[in-house]
């Protein structure tokens, strides 16, 4: 909507606002008002009553009016379930009942009604004023109005909220398909896009308008029967699906409002005195979506004249209600197609301060001129409010995802590595920053001014340089840590433990040999596959051979330890039973080079198969196997990782001793907290030892049952290490994942006994961290190892106020001991902007980034907090900043109308993913141990991972030309989208599906599978037939490419169209509502906009 035209004129939030005919809704939350009749669309997120076709009593409905119809979209037959409801489960998606918001009852039931049209407006802060004068700019696209006008739309035919009778609840559940460790995820759905993210919408025609606005068409009709709302095999759309651009190529409206996306919202009864009206609220001027909210229980009417929604109903209504078409929302798959069209073609140049880097979806290259590559830091925004009130105001988190040993693409250079000599790195005296190229210097170059507290500090002579006519050192270009924005120092004995530099770490290979451990065929597999293994070790730059020494134990109620000494003829084991005091009884042939040793190291793998064969043991511990791994580096004076590969929960009596404490009673109830605790302090007192040894764990789980996942993990997790997880693993089925992920895992380079440390200049600090590590003070991150994988979170909050001309500055040094035993410090520096006005905020946000401090922030709330407490949060806080950009820097338009920020336009539906997902809602099929591995998981994710954990990619394979090469391009993680005559592939980083739709051409099926029929094929197979043909060659190749992508080896499931595995693929399309309860992305956007319009009013 252009802002100056003149919109019809809508009830300002002080007053009434209409309710939409035929709907009824007790009070917010499900609880009955005082004369309540049924409630037609239950709790958000609750079991869904019957709908109700009666009104409330004084309620007209709005003539419709000329619009365009949208594509127009398949019928359903009457009384089926509509797209829009909520699924079952108690859990309600508002505020838990003890932090509760004051909600003001709108008029709208959630869900019930289209969202009005969004308009799309570049920035510019704008007070709200009279009403705009009339200009109405309309562009027809693809059935979709994108207009500066709020013009009204006629309901086109199809999907419609349709008027269907009471819906069962869908009972249902997975197959446990032993997912995780490839389990599957809950998603996010799509929404409007943020500036700088590609999304629903084609790439930009002209100049990008800072904000969408979208005019999702109401369908009427009744609705396709599913719980998803999807097609049935054999019904199709009455035209493609069409995505909204982002971009308006119309004229450019001629006042420059502030970038955000809009959605009208829901269809309500004309203001009065008005003819030509959409049918429902107006758009909002900036984009805005859907309905208000029903009346909070015990809380009054809002305002005078407000209609109860718990009032006698009216007469019946002739038009059935309408659905908020999917296409008229954001779309993710839009925004990151723009993106990587509008920004994947120019190398990304760091040298300006404050720039947002393209999304983690787009390749590009890094051209480092003074700021760390968006590879090392991601912040959630790159312009930060100079005050704490302005930062309180908006809400945003200011947070910075570090990932700081990460793989560059051969095409970058790696960090290069400065050598000082004796004196060690220069510092800032005062706050012990290290030199980067924002320090200044003076007094002709013999001093210079730190940039992060402003101390003035001497330059020592044999780094003394002359100064340039622009006071810039003449050798500025030639040192690397005063031109670029990441760079390592080579660290003195200063750096090292007890001033004496480190030895080159080791690794320990502790296996279970246990009757489970045995049985399966695992100990075999992993002793045969560690004699080549062993050949890969993880070296430096060009090293002849790795520097790192390796150990063998082998375990079940005790430990059996191996003299491996060169000299030896054969291995020799030595037992230790007691558990309770463990030692390590030989130092000399326990760590051992592997060349020199190599023929005793194989031999005695070679004999632990045989040796344990007939084992009977089926007790294990495991706090002993740490204690003893640890205890063996100490006794090294060296650092090191331990491989530990466990089959079940530690029953026998020793330290560490686990009872099962499962108990599924406890999800949603107060107690469910203590699912995600460690059930004793005493793995949490072991890690502690093993980071200050520098030891870290790392943990390969294979069990057939429960084995207490939340416990076992602590150590791993507080060391930096990483957990995996075979549930009931076959050596047939699993072989191939296991012995990817161990392969990586033992060749990826890895950073031992480090600590981070985050520095800013003044005005900020860093407040909170999020990560796989241990703190022992409040600002020191320790980690017995860190990877290439692992990324550290750092929240900042304001001290003091900042400055708009000095922008804000971050150091993140890490001090670790290399896999060749050398003491370095890597240093990555970002200088970020700062703003005075809210729109400059909103401007430069990273939804992705925001998303993954967002769960990693949630996910650590359920180990304290209700998890429908940790729920609640998540949306309040999400609805605060986007009602903060609704009031104070888009332009005035209607309460109907959700607005989104043009950068933000997807926090709705990836937060809609994060709030689905099984940590945070567990369907029925979801072990306990899963949520857990899950839970600690994302804590050390990336952004590029959590964004595709979250929104699955789903690509189709059957669409594109079989000779292209590319990608096929991806799209939207909804059943809707699906036709049962192709074939799709699912990926989310952990999990691969290749869905087959059961009208599958003959010959495709033949040229895939090598069966004649979709009959024949087997429902859950994970391997393809390598068959010499181009389209296996093709679909196994874009396989092969998406794992090498990923930092786990994605196991691949076929799923068939309506096979009883195709509910656990359905739990991946996250923009559908979820057999767990958890809304679809339509019905929480209208949730979301309810919220907005609560806190606005």
């Amino acid at each position: 909507m252009n802002v100056n035209q003149s919109a019809p004129p809508v009830p300002p939030y002080g007053q009434p606002q209409p309710v939409y005919p035929g709907y009824h809704q007790s009070s917010y939350g499900g609880q009955p008002g005082s004369t309540a009749p049924p409630n037609t669309y239950g709790v958000y997120n609750g079991p869904v009553p019957g709908y109700q076709q009666t009104p409330p009593p004084g309620v007209s409905r709005a003539p419709p009016s000329s619009g365009v119809p949208p594509a127009s979209t398949a019928q359903v037959p009457c009384g089926q379930g509509a797209y829009g409801q909520f699924g079952q489960g108690d859990v309600q998606n508002g505020p838990s009942s003890t932090v509760q918001m004051q909600r003001l009852p709108g008029s709208q039931p959630f869900g019930s009604a289209p969202l009005a049209p969004v308009v799309s407006q570049p920035a510019v802060l704008q007070p709200y004023g009279p009403p705009p004068t009339s200009a109405q700019v309309t562009a027809q696209l693809a059935g979709m109005q994108i207009s500066g006008s709020v013009t009204p739309a006629p309901p086109p035919s199809g999907l419609g909220y349709g008027p269907p009778a009471s819906l069962a609840p869908a009972s249902g559940s997975f197959p446990n398909a032993g997912l995780y460790g490839s389990c599957p995820q809950g998603q996010a759905p799509p929404l409007s896009q943020a500036q700088g993210h590609s999304g629903a919408q084609p790439p930009q025609r002209s100049a990008p308008q800072q904000a969408s606005s979208f005019t999702p068409q109401a369908s009427g009709g009744p609705r396709m029967p599913s719980m998803t709302g999807p097609l049935l095999p054999g019904q199709s759309f009455g035209g493609p699906p069409v995505n909204q651009p982002n971009h308006v190529s119309s004229p450019p409206p001629p006042q420059a409002p502030h970038p955000g996306t809009q959605m009208a919202g829901p269809p309500g009864p004309p203001p009065p005195m008005h003819s030509s009206q959409q049918q429902g609220y107006q758009l909002q001027q900036n984009g805005s979506f859907g309905p208000a909210r029903g009346p909070q229980p015990n809380y009054g009417s809002p305002y005078p004249g407000a209609p109860a929604f718990g009032s006698q109903p009216g007469p019946p209504q002739s038009l059935p209600p309408k659905r908020l078409d999917p296409d008229a929302i954001p779309s993710p798959i839009q925004v990151i197609e723009d993106d990587r069209n509008n920004r994947g073609s120019e190398p990304f140049v760091t040298g300006v301060r404050g720039q947002v880097p393209p999304l983690v979806t787009t390749n590009f290259l890094v051209k480092d001129q003074g700021n760390a590559s968006p590879r090392y830091i991601r912040c959630t925004s790159y312009n930060i409010p100079c005050t704490s009130d302005m930062a309180k105001q908006a809400q945003v988190p200011l947070a910075a995802v570090i990932k700081p040993l990460a793989r560059l693409p051969p095409e970058e250079a790696s960090p290069y590595l400065v050598d000082h000599g004796e004196s060690g790195p220069l510092r800032c005296n005062r706050c012990k920053a290290y030199m980067c190229p924002f320090m200044q210097f003076v007094e002709g170059g013999r001093r210079f001014q730190c940039c992060f507290c402003s101390c003035i500090n001497d330059v020592p002579p044999q780094y003394f340089q002359h100064l340039d006519h622009t006071g810039k050192r003449v050798d500025a270009y030639d040192r690397p840590e005063l031109s670029l924005g990441s760079y390592e120092f080579l660290a003195t004995v200063d750096y090292c433990k007890n001033n004496k530099f480190p030895s080159p770490p080791a690794f320990i290979f502790m296996i279970d040999v246990s009757y489970n451990a045995i049985r399966s065929g695992l100990v075999r597999l992993l002793c045969e596959e560690l004699k080549s293994l062993l050949d890969f070790l993880p070296r430096e730059g060009g090293a002849e051979e790795s520097a790192i020494r390796v150990g063998f134990v082998t375990y079940n109620k005790v430990l059996h330890f191996y003299n491996v000494k060169s000299s030896l003829a054969q291995p020799q084991m030595m037992v230790v039973s007691d558990v309770a005091d463990m030692f390590v009884p030989l130092l000399d042939g326990f760590l051992v080079n592997v060349n020199e040793s190599r023929a005793v190291i194989i031999s005695l793998l070679d004999q632990i198969p045989e040796m344990f064969a007939d084992t009977r043991e089926t007790e294990t511990v495991f706090a002993p196997v740490i204690q003893a791994g640890m205890e063996a580096l100490k006794a090294a004076e060296c650092a090191g990782k331990l491989f530990i590969f466990h089959t079940s929960l530690p029953i026998a009596e020793a330290p560490g001793k686990l009872k099962n404490r499962d108990d599924r009673k406890l999800i949603n109830t107060d107690k469910e907290k203590t699912l995600f605790q460690p059930q004793t302090g005493a793995y949490q007192a072991l890690a502690k030892e093993c980071v200050a040894q520098g030891c870290c764990v790392d943990l390969f789980l294979f069990p057939n049952q429960y084995v207490d996942v939340a416990t076992l993990s602590v150590v791993p997790q507080l060391t930096g290490g990483s957990v995996y997880k075979y549930t009931c693993f076959q050596v047939e089925n699993d072989q191939e994942r296991f012995m990817s992920d161990l392969r990586r895992d033992v060749e990826k380079v890895v950073g031992f006994d480090a600590v981070m440390r985050v520095r800013t200049s003044t005005g900020i600090r860093a407040v909170d961290f999020f990560g796989a590590f241990y703190m022992s003070n409040t600002t020191d991150v320790e980690l017995a190892g860190l990877d290439g994988e692992k990324t550290v979170t750092v929240e900042f909050k304001h001290d003091d106020r900042l400055n708009e001309e000095s922008g804000a500055l971050l150091q993140c040094a890490l001090l670790y001991t290399s896999c060749a035993g050398q003491r370095r410090l890597r240093i990555h520096n970002l200088a970020l902007n700062c703003c005075t006005q809210l729109a400059d905020l909103y401007r430069n946000c990273e939804t992705d980034t925001l998303i993954n401090y967002m769960a990693k922030f949630a996910y650590r709330g359920v180990l304290n907090s209700p998890v429908k407490t940790v729920r609640d949060t998540l949306i309040t806080q999400c609805a605060q900043i986007l009602a903060c950009y609704r009031k104070n820097c888009a332009s005035p338009s209607s309460a109907g109308q959700l607005i989104l920020p043009e950068c933000m336009k997807l926090l709705p539906v990836y937060l809609n993913c994060v709030l689905k997902s099984d940590v945070l809602q567990p369907g029925a099929e979801v072990t306990t141990d899963d949520r857990a591995y899950v839970r600690q998981l994302v804590t050390s994710m990336d952004v590029a991972e959590t964004n595709v954990f979250f929104y699955p990619r789903l690509l189709p394979l059957t669409k594109s030309p079989i000779e292209s090469t590319t990608e096929p391009p991806a799209i939207r993680a909804s059943e809707e989208r699906l036709s049962n005559g192709d074939i799709y592939l699912l990926e989310n980083g952990l999990n691969l599906f290749i869905w087959v739709g059961a009208g599958v051409q003959q010959g495709v099926v033949q040229s895939l599978f090598s069966v004649s029929s979709f009959s024949q094929i087997t429902s859950g197979v994970s391997i393809l037939p390598v068959l010499d043909n181009p389209l296996s060659k093709k679909v196994r190749g874009l396989i092969d490419s998406l794992r090498a992508q990923r930092s786990r080896y994605m196991k691949l499931i076929v799923v068939k169209q309506e096979d009883k595995l195709e509910m656990l693929f359905k739990h991946f399309l996250v923009e559908d509502k979820s057999l767990s309860g958890g809304a679809s992305y339509v019905d929480f956007l209208c949730h979301m906009h309810k919220e907005i319009r609560q806190l606005l009013s």
